[in-house]
């Protein structure tokens, strides 16, 4: 499957507002596309995946003093950070300094994987905008990925009670991975997991430009913004497909933690426990 001209095309503004101004997103000014994945209902009755205390993100190279201030209002005292220095440097866009805010740098690749080869051979495979493409590139994720998401999931088990935010560039494919593996984790249902996906599409609507701006700098999409438009996608159906090749290539969310992260049965227990309320504690 591949992207519909329809996917490519900008959203009309109205609309994009509408859904931004809306839970599940959170306006942190000078951030795009950040998302509570708290409220979420899951496997057990009556009981919903804690709001107020994980969120993602696109990256906070660009946070304002009045967004940094929105963070620490809501608690947000600590950010993984799941880009490398070498993608940091190339897009000009280092961790900001935020006071009273812990920046852990939690790379899912290393920087040889930024090598202009790796490289090209990557956005050779975005610019397809196929699903089967993703799962090529979300099997590589989940391959160099276990030191990064072991980090936030012993965060998790550790810290139940200090909100945190995670984030890579555009806050869709890396993030996109560990929100569907805490989520998963947390018994939400598939369907509720591919939308929040989903939504990343009107979630970085707002740095659309400033988004093709810099892959217009790449050979590949210098000449070719609707290729560039396709690396973009985040179709519900991405997500889908991304639990069929997590149950079949890796036994499933909890097989795939306990062997790339080395966490235990009771480690998971615990993490599931952290990530979840009852419904009648939110009021």
């Amino acid at each position: 499957m591949t992207a519909t001209d329809s996917e490519l095309e900008p959203l009309d503004p109205a609309y994009v507002a509408d859904v931004l101004s809306r839970p599940p997103f959170v306006q942190i000014p000078g951030v795009c596309n950040v998302r509570d994945l708290g409220s979420y209902p899951t496997a057990t009755p009556d009981v919903v995946t804690k709001p107020g205390y994980a969120y993602r993100s696109a990256e906070l190279s660009s946070i304002t003093e009045e967004g940094a201030r929105k963070m620490v209002s809501l608690g947000i005292l600590t950010v993984f950070d799941l880009r490398s220095d070498p993608e940091m440097r190339k897009y000009s866009s280092p961790i900001p300094t935020i006071e009273g805010v812990d920046v852990v740098p939690t790379p899912v690749f290393k920087n040889e994987d930024y090598s202009p080869e790796k490289l090209a051979k990557k956005f050779e495979l975005y610019a397809t905008g196929t699903t089967e493409s993703f799962m090529i590139l979300y099997s590589q994720i989940l391959e160099h990925g276990g030191p990064a998401f072991g980090t936030i999931l012993r965060y998790v088990r550790d810290k139940p009670n200090s909100p945190f935010i995670f984030h890579c560039t555009a806050g869709k494919d890396r993030t996109g991975v560990i929100a569907a593996i805490l989520l998963k984790l947390a018994g939400v249902d598939n369907h509720f997991i591919s939308q929040d996906y989903s939504l990343t599409r009107v979630g970085r609507e707002p740095d659309r430009a400033k988004v093709l701006g810099r892959l217009s700098k790449e050979p590949l999409f210098a000449a070719n913004s609707e290729a560039a438009m396709r690396m973009l996608t985040s179709r519900y159906e991405t997500m889908r497909a991304f639990f069929n090749l997590l149950e079949e290539k890796y036994g499933g969310v909890e097989t795939y933690v306990k062997t790339y992260t080395e966490l235990t049965d009771q480690d998971l227990k615990t993490i599931r426990s952290n990530l979840v309320v009852p419904t009648k504690s939110r009021m």
